[in-house]
């Protein structure tokens, strides 16, 4: 039996219990993003069930729905990726990831910085399109690499590529992970890769994660362990730190990603096929752009349908957030 599991990243149908402790009152993304685009047709996800869980204006609703459908919210502390997808295997979390609203501690940095021989800038949330124009020429002069984070449990690198080599960025991004253990242990360390010069630096697609372990068996190891395929598309490999997966594919795009889910249908497998489509949120949720994620949600659904036609009986596919 093959399953497909395909994570639309970032794409909530509504708050959760917990929205306000992150200050997301009134969320809704699949709502909002129809709204703002004057409403849209997602014909297949429609067939699915979607506007039976959330008001999709422009998108009619199906009856019967092609599949089962329902609203899911965390039982997790947290709201990050990591927490999010963890979950979705079978983890728990009691306790959130910290997070780092005023920046990390002297102490982290100075330690950061003594392991490698170097000093930082940044250390402050931001967005990292934004953080690169502001910093990105102090760099360029310095060398020293630009460390930040968001409302995300991460600890964000940004280094130019002609500054940095690329591998001398993922091995800074190992210190990191070394370092921020216990009360410090981030979620993720990222290293994130730009180009270009100042007033047009843009990231590359060689951003890499690195997370912390799973704190036990997750449904990847249990599949893997009972000679399952598991098989992962996207970001997950550094999501769940390598582990339980007989096959993993890095995507740099959601089009990447969604051809090689066409290639793998094609395919014998015997287990789950894990894909995340992280253009939703990446490119265009973390940028608040509505006409670039309704146009990437439309391309999911032109897809959508001929997959679903070419199925076979006994698949399974499970579309989510996470």
């Amino acid at each position: 039996m093959r399953t497909f599991l395909i994570i639309l990243d970032g794409y909530g149908v509504g708050e959760a219990p917990d929205a306000s402790l992150y200050g997301d009152e009134g969320s809704n993304t699949a709502y909002h993003i129809a709204l703002a685009v004057g409403g849209m047709n997602l014909t297949n996800l429609g067939k699915l069930g979607l506007p039976l869980i959330v008001n999709l204006p422009g998108t009619p609703a199906q009856w019967p729905p092609l599949g089962a459908v329902g609203r899911l919210r965390e039982l997790s502390i947290g709201k990050d990726t990591t927490t999010g997808h963890w979950e979705l295997a079978g983890i728990i979390l009691r306790d959130p990831f910290p997070t780092f609203p005023n920046g990390f501690p002297a102490e982290i940095i100075e330690n950061f910085e003594r392991a490698i021989g170097r000093k930082t800038l940044g250390n402050y949330p931001a967005s990292g399109t934004v953080i690169i124009e502001e910093l990105g020429p102090k760099h360029l002069e310095t060398g020293y690499p630009i460390v930040y984070t968001s409302a995300d449990s991460v600890f964000q690198i940004a280094a130019h590529e002609d500054i940095v080599p690329v591998e001398t960025l993922y091995d800074w991004c190992k210190i990191a992970r070394e370092l921020l253990q216990g009360e410090a242990g981030v979620a993720r360390v990222i290293a994130r890769p730009f180009a270009g010069k100042p007033g047009n630096f843009f990231r590359t697609p060689r951003r890499k994660d690195f997370s912390l372990p799973p704190p036990r068996d997750t449904l990847l190891d249990k599949l893997s362990g009972k000679g399952y395929d598991v098989i992962t598309l996207g970001k997950l490999e550094d999501i769940f730190a390598n582990r339980g997966m007989t096959k993993s594919l890095h995507c740099s795009d959601n089009d990447e990603c969604m051809k090689l889910l066409q290639k793998f249908k094609d395919e014998d497998f015997n287990g789950l096929l894990f894909s995340n489509l992280i253009d939703f949120d990446m490119k265009y949720g973390h940028r608040n752009n509505p006409p670039g994620l309704a146009k990437a949600l439309l391309e999911f659904d032109c897809w959508l349908g001929p997959f679903i036609e070419d199925m076979r009986s006994d698949d399974l596919l499970i579309i989510t957030a996470d």
